[in-house]
């Protein structure tokens, strides 16, 4: 599998994923062919559902609902807390990387703390399941947790583009 992200002429992640039986010629081809469009390659050393960054992004996910739910903040204050925060920061070091420059030591000691608060649900309860039984799906319905007009639809998608244009991509 070649698993790439959207909007794919701006994000230059593609993560190839083996099959049982790809051969490793197969792996070595299509990364070959990736680096050619100038794409950056993670190779999976073998697959898991939803690969790398889906796994990642349903965590924080499953995360932002929870603290939607339990009052703690809007989803209007996550988006502003992540984009002012970690989103450019990941744009600029990986996980590991920010880690290594804090101190594991640091995280060890937030993780006693942090962890044991954290939602560990297997699937999306309130209110996403209210919103989908409702059919308020996101743009798809012009509703999910905004509102959604064409306007506001364009203005997200060229502020995304804008940004995504804009990043050094060393």
């Amino acid at each position: 599998v070649t698993h790439y992200f959207n909007p794919p002429y701006l994000v230059p992640l593609v993560e190839v994923v083996r099959g049982r039986a790809t051969s490793e010629e197969t792996v070595s081809t299509a990364i070959s062919m990736l680096q050619k469009t100038g794409k950056k390659i993670v190779a999976l050393r073998k697959a898991v559902p939803g690969f790398i960054i889906n796994r990642l992004q349903a965590a924080i996910i499953r995360e932002a609902v929870s603290l939607v739910e339990r009052g703690v903040a809007s989803p209007e204050d996550i988006d502003t807390a992540v984009r002012y925060s970690m989103a450019p920061r990941m744009s600029a070091a990986g996980l590991f990387e920010v880690y290594d420059l804090a101190g594991w030591d640091v995280l060890q000691a937030l993780s006693r703390n942090i962890l044991p608060d954290l939602n560990r649900l297997e699937e999306l309860k309130e209110p996403v399941e209210k919103m989908v039984s409702e059919g308020h799906l996101g743009v798809k319905t012009m509703r999910g947790f905004y509102a959604w007009t064409d306007d506001s639809v364009r203005e997200v998608r060229e502020r995304i583009a804008r940004t995504l244009a804009a990043l050094d991509r060393d």
